[in-house]
């Protein structure tokens, strides 16, 4: 399946307008506050599982303690523990970080890898986590999926797919190469406005016209 450049290119043109209403994603907004690989990386660990009005001042705290790989391998688990909480799983996460941060520090040189295959050798870190850092830390080619893009992806009838791992590598192979750095953060936030998960706002979503609404049963 092809994505249709005309059809995506006037989902993205609506999109990008009608998001400036509303919040950046919370590791999206680290991005561009810090413009750092590393504390990108931090935050979307944190973010898992957890609502972005709690990610970013759990992500604040924290950095105010460490800011780097080597300061933030210094912080015993409970002084982070602390930082975070309430993040889901937040003793889970705390172990990850300084396990995250002992892999960059002995395995890559105490900077954070630009290579998604060296990113995925580091436990807690999955494809989409990986992918976030490619984009939003470095600025680099990546398609992100979580669940908002995986849901939208299939209802605008971008994709078929049953997982959010399945929706990345055919996007991989159909999205045109200039959206895949701000097709994440796009949908991410027009997944928690307006395309929700039960009874989307369809009466009020511009890119309506543009959508198959696949597997929509009930809408606002």
């Amino acid at each position: 399946m092809n994505v249709n450049d005309k059809k995506i290119s006037g989902v993205v043109k609506i999109l990008k307008q009608a998001v400036k209403d509303f919040k950046d994603p919370s590791v999206t907004m680290v991005g561009k506050k810090y413009r750092d690989p590393f504390l990108v990386l931090i935050s979307c660990i944190l973010s898992l599982r957890t609502k972005d009005e709690t990610t970013i001042p759990a992500a604040e705290r924290l950095f105010k303690l460490a800011k780097s790989p080597s300061k933030m391998f210094s912080l015993d688990a409970k002084k982070i523990e602390q930082a975070i909480y309430p993040v889901g799983f937040y003793r889970v996460k705390a172990k990850n970080i300084l396990g995250i941060c002992k892999d960059i520090l002995e395995k890559f040189g105490g900077k954070v890898p630009e290579n998604i295959d060296e990113l995925l050798t580091m436990k807690g870190i999955g494809r989409k986590t990986a992918n976030l850092v490619l984009t939003e830390g470095f600025g680099k080619l990546g398609v992100c999926v979580d669940t908002h893009v995986h849901r939208i992806s299939n209802r605008l009838g971008y994709v078929v797919s049953r997982n959010p791992n399945e929706t990345e590598l055919m996007l991989r192979k159909s999205l045109p190469k200039r959206y895949w750095i701000e097709y994440n953060s796009l949908l991410v936030v027009w997944g928690q406005n307006v395309c929700r998960p039960v009874s989307p706002f369809c009466s009020k979503c511009p890119v309506s016209r543009f959508c198959s609404r696949i597997g929509v049963n009930n809408a606002r």
